[in-house]
């Protein structure tokens, strides 16, 4: 898969299980961690609770552990540009080790009335030119 963006993640000592991998559930606040990173440059964006979004869809495909306390590497991108959602995909890998695919769906929600509304004309542009593909 070819992502637009790649974020460094810290493996935490608390991310470790008592088995010594990182458990399951910390994947997905990698994708997280990448998520917003890719979003704030991409938008262009100072403060991170300008990202007025809920995760709808998160699916995670586990490939390998991660034991090492290094770092992961997420491979973040926009596929899908709906009318009020976005689609993103991610690669995680430790030394340079494919660990997980996922893929979330968020949907833009009006922060006023806390309800899904369009996504902003200025966000499709943008992810749309980083990312080459029409809104």
């Amino acid at each position: 898969m070819d992502l637009s963006f790649e974020h460094s993640v810290p493996v935490r000592y608390r991310d470790l299980d008592t088995y010594g991998h990182v458990n399951n559930v910390v994947y997905g606040t990698y994708c997280e961690e990448a998520r917003v990173a890719y979003l704030r440059e991409v938008l262009d964006l100072d403060d991170p609770n300008d990202l007025s979004m809920v995760v709808v869809s998160l699916e995670i495909d586990f490939r390998a552990s991660v034991t090492e306390l290094t770092t992961v590497e997420v491979g973040v991108g926009v596929t899908r540009l709906g009318e009020s959602s976005l689609t993103m995909a991610y690669e995680l890998r430790q030394d340079s080790d494919l660990v997980a695919e996922a893929e979330t769906t968020q949907a833009y929600i009006d922060p006023e009335v806390r309800e899904t509304r369009p996504l902003p004309e200025a966000w499709r542009e943008q992810i749309g030119e980083f990312e080459g593909i029409e809104g």
